[in-house]
């Protein structure tokens, strides 16, 4: 039997379109699920949460928003229990046709006295909004009367709980279809949905939480399958593949040998940072090719690592790497932070290479003006692109969805050139070559900084070093970089406020979170 921590972390991994939540319930229903008894068991959850989290007599007066399908009916059996519970209730119903059962149960609780209303006015004083209008699978965009409505509370500061999506979300897309609910919190239904985790979605979903309606995970399976699934990364995920711990009989070799090349006369700072990242990383031996002149200042900031100068064009970039340097006796190669274009003859050498291969900044940039992306499937070995959207567009501009569709983005990316695609956005998505997609549920805006992406690939490359040297699987780092750097940056953000954490301070938060996680028992 399965505990329920386990079945949390499996539930928490899955993300599902509208479509796939649709034949999942289906085969509920099917297999003799009265809608009736799971629409009362999702209500209670869902009461639940709000009491506890607006309890009276704190919040006294409680509006619910009620449109036609079930997820009305959701919203008018919490409001029937919070009328129970002491609470004042109003209803907004703006449209008086509806499913049956939603129907049903709006007949009962207006035969309590509970008021109902085909205006949005009465609702606008109320402590707290339930926001029950439309679920998941709305595809037209919402439009006069009850557009207008929606606009009217969003002005209003009340806290507002939308149930499953706030009304007027794309399930899928996230895309906002006229206007849309901006939720303080949304409890979203039995699994994640797919447009929560859209950039454009996150202004109007406030804080996700999943309610479990225990959904057999047989059923989950049964629909989803292997077939290119969808992932959030949790956690349980990211610690589950941190190469710790290690074994006693080690020693540094053993525990990943990475060649970072980077920097330049004008970007310094990025050889540094990406430096950072891979020390945090716990990698067990580092070296660092930059210019010939920034030999000294990188071995005075970074003293464990092996610094190679390298000769360096007339404007300070790495010209070519030196005899010294052997590409082949590397765990894994990071190339690119604060290059410059003048490096192209490097990148060339690195997508040679038989080593695993970190690409970012620069490195991008170049293979984006070489024109070879279709050239890097031909590489036996991993490779990981680490774009922003900016990039991305540079690199795949013929990929459709391009990055207001996160999902297919990745996907789409990944299978052209045969490498893990790290998109990074507000909410990081990784997409693999098998199809597969793992979206990052929580970051910060504090990342929106100078140099947390070269941090990010220190971290990565340095990981996945490791991984090569003991033997264990590489593609899941990725999601543990992504993960571990922005728990880091959230908790240096909860310390320092989101304008406090510059790149450096990223780093130094690396293994201070990784340890406050270590001690919880995450």
């Amino acid at each position: 039997m399965t505990s329920p921590q386990t079945r949390q972390n499996q539930l928490d991994q899955f993300i599902v379109t509208s479509a796939q939540m649709s034949a999942i319930e289906g085969r509920i229903f099917t297999a003799g699920m009265p809608v009736a008894a799971l629409m009362e068991k999702v209500a209670q959850a869902i009461f639940q949460r709000v009491v506890a989290l607006y309890p009276r007599p704190r919040v006294r007066q409680v509006g619910v928003l009620v449109g036609p399908g079930h997820n009305g009916g959701d919203a008018l059996v919490v409001a029937r229990e919070l009328h129970f519970a002491g609470y004042e209730v109003l209803i907004y119903q703006p449209l008086a046709k509806g499913k049956e059962l939603t129907g049903q149960h709006g007949k009962y609780v207006a035969s309590l006295g509970v008021g109902f209303f085909d205006t949005i006015e009465p609702l606008l004083d109320c402590d707290l909004i339930i926001d029950g209008l439309f679920g998941f699978g709305l595809e037209r965009a919402i439009s006069g009367e009850i557009a207008q409505g929606i606009d009217r509370l969003n002005k209003q500061s009340q806290p507002v709980i939308s149930i499953d999506l706030p009304s007027g979300l794309h399930t899928d897309t996230g895309a906002i279809l006229g206007t849309a609910i901006q939720a303080t919190y949304t409890f979203c239904l039995g699994l994640w949905k797919l447009g929560l985790f859209h950039d454009q979605a996150l202004a109007y979903v406030g804080k996700a939480e999943l309610i479990d309606f225990d959904i057999p995970l047989a059923d989950i399976q049964a629909v989803l399958g292997d077939r290119n699934p969808i992932h959030r990364i949790t956690s349980a995920v990211a610690l589950a593949h941190l190469p710790l711990p290690r074994p006693q009989l080690t020693h540094k070799y053993k525990e990943g040998h990475l060649l970072a090349i980077c920097g330049s006369q004008r970007y310094m700072g990025a050889a540094l940072l990406c430096g950072l990242g891979a020390k945090a990383s716990g990698v067990g031996m580092l070296t660092i090719a930059v210019p010939k002149s920034l030999k000294l200042y990188m071995s005075q900031q970074l003293a464990d690592a092996l610094v190679v100068g390298c000769p360096e064009t007339d404007s300070g970039a790495i010209d070519h790497l030196p005899d010294s340097i052997d590409l082949s006796s590397f765990a894994a190669i990071a190339c690119g932070c604060g290059l410059t274009l003048d490096g192209m003859e490097v990148v060339q050498a690195v997508l040679e290479s038989d080593r695993p291969l970190i690409l970012d900044a620069d490195g991008l940039n170049a293979l984006a003006q070489m024109g070879t992306i279709s050239t890097l499937s031909q590489r036996e070995a991993f490779t990981l692109l680490t774009p922003h959207p900016g990039e991305f567009k540079r690199l795949f501009p013929n990929v459709q969805g391009e990055t207001e569709d996160l999902v297919r983005a990745v996907r789409g990316a990944s299978e052209q050139s045969g490498a893990v695609v790290m998109l990074k956005q507000a909410r990081t998505a990784i997409g693999y070559p098998d199809g597969s997609v793992w979206i990052n549920p929580e970051s910060t805006p504090a990342l929106a900084r100078g140099g947390s992406g070269d941090v990010l690939t220190g971290l990565s490359s340095g990981l996945i070093a490791q991984a090569i040297a003991r033997k264990l699987p590489v593609e899941p780092l990725v999601q543990t970089a992504v993960w571990w750097h922005a728990q880091a940056a959230i908790s240096a953000a909860a310390v320092r406020t989101e304008l406090g954490v510059d790149a450096v301070t990223l780093s130094e938060y690396l293994l201070k979170v990784l340890a406050q996680f270590a001690r919880s028992g995450h």
